[in-house]
């Protein structure tokens, strides 16, 4: 058996308010909530797939600011393990576009209202990620070298 890691994005988008942009959506039959979030596509620039799934999640253009880390989950639902890129952007322009299937709703929520979600957060890494933005951590975007730019 060949393992394959999945490489994903996930985007922290903070308004002026404090509050930060979520996805609720349909994972594995029961709805959760997550940042922005989703696959790096074959040959794809991962700022691109930054912008592309936040835009396809939620109709909001973002630009990427700053790299918040690398954080790796197993899924135990699937036994999948996941490598998240996850990074912070600013919101630029919402655009009227159809959702990505299974997104229900895009939501600006306040970190109380996040963690109050408890189990609904598709992964305990949602929380984990806000948390670490909000304590600080930031990174130059040049610090993931993608050879694809």
């Amino acid at each position: 058996m060949t393992w394959t890691p999945h490489a994903t994005v996930a985007v922290i988008v903070e308004d002026d308010r404090g509050r930060f942009l979520m996805v609720e959506e349909i994972s594995s039959g029961r709805i959760v909530f997550n940042q922005p979030a989703g696959h790096v596509e074959e040959g794809e620039p991962i700022l691109d797939a930054v912008r592309r799934e936040t835009l396809e999640e939620t109709g909001w253009q973002v630009e990427p600011r700053h790299f918040l880390g690398v954080y790796t989950y197993k899924a135990p639902a699937n036994g999948v393990t996941y490598y998240r890129f996850c990074y912070y952007a600013e919101a630029v322009q919402r655009r009227s576009t159809e959702l990505d299937d299974g997104i229900i709703a895009a939501h600006w929520l306040d970190l109380d209202e996040i963690r109050q979600l408890g189990s609904k957060l598709r992964s305990p890494l949602v929380l984990r990620c806000i948390e670490d933005y909000r304590n600080g951590r930031r990174y130059p975007l040049d610090v993931v070298v993608d050879t694809q730019t």
